[in-house]
């Protein structure tokens, strides 16, 4: 059986594209001899499946996407859409290397592991304390090098964060990802946080301080705006880093409304005196 529960399935066109193009990115998805993504948990309908191998098909031409569900019957939505691609209804290619089939997060690929797992709005429903298991669990079916990416975003796509988690189930880097045009405050991003931070998003918490200070910055560059919100963007990312937030990546990314940090500037409290005492 399938493990997890199943959840609400929200499906929108387009939702995922900030994720997918910082997906598109890896240096796993480029360099594996493999490179198969599972989109876990799409939904009530296939099509963000299709959008990832859209997206990442220019990265690589031999990507191959398999779409995952725990519910039956999206199986079925998602395999009567993808006849509709086959016959050259739609507007993705007619060969697009995906399939769908039931699966949770114990992600049933046999011997050939993903390079690459997304899993978006799926743990958000679930409680907390279920997450750790969760990320072991998916990120022991990845190639040694491959990649869960675990996140969070709003219906229509403006709003959205993700954890990167390694093959050990061990989270590497916390990234989010606004649209920066009309932003009023970065920590609109408080409410769609994954739901390994989003409890943790209060005083003392390592989270609450960033998203507190990258209001500030914002703020402060408030002037900037009348350049454009890229500008003041930029201006506000960098200085958290000079403030001594090691924020990843350039400017190039910072662009996109992205900022990436390693986990361990994010890590809660309560989290790392469980690991100080498991060790």
């Amino acid at each position: 059986m399938p493990v997890g529960s199943i959840t609400r399935g929200t499906t929108n066109t387009n939702r995922l594209r900030r994720v997918d193009r910082w997906i598109a990115t890896l240096p796993a998805l480029r360099h594996t001899t493999s490179p198969l993504v599972v989109d876990l948990g799409y939904g009530a309908s296939g099509v963000t499946a299709l959008e990832l191998h859209h997206r990442l098909h220019v990265v690589r031409e031999d990507l191959r996407v398999l779409g995952l569900e725990i519910e039956p019957g999206r199986v079925d939505t998602a395999n009567a859409q993808l006849r509709q691609v086959r016959a050259g209804g739609t507007l993705f290619a007619p060969d697009a290397a995906v399939s769908f089939a039931l699966g949770g997060f114990e992600v049933p690929t046999g011997s050939d592991r993903p390079v690459v797992v997304r899993a978006f709005n799926v743990l958000r429903q679930y409680d907390e304390a279920a997450v750790r298991d969760a990320w072991q669990l998916m990120g022991s079916r990845l190639q040694p090098e491959g990649v869960l990416v675990e996140g969070t975003c709003d219906e229509i796509g403006r709003i959205a964060s993700w954890v990167a988690v390694d093959a050990t189930g061990m989270p590497q880097t916390f990234t989010i990802s606004l649209r920066l045009a009309e932003l009023e405050l970065p920590s609109i991003v408080a409410e769609r946080l994954p739901k390994a931070l989003i409890h943790h998003n209060v005083p003392g918490e390592r989270v609450h301080r960033l998203l507190t200070e990258l209001d500030r910055a914002w703020r402060t560059h408030a002037s900037l705006s009348v350049y454009s919100p890229v500008q003041r963007w930029l201006a506000t990312v960098a200085t958290l880093r000079d403030a001594g937030w090691p924020v990843l990546a350039g400017r190039s990314r910072w662009r996109l409304g992205e900022m990436t940090l390693p986990w361990s500037a994010v890590t809660p409290e309560d989290s790392e005196a469980t690991t100080a005492t498991a060790h």
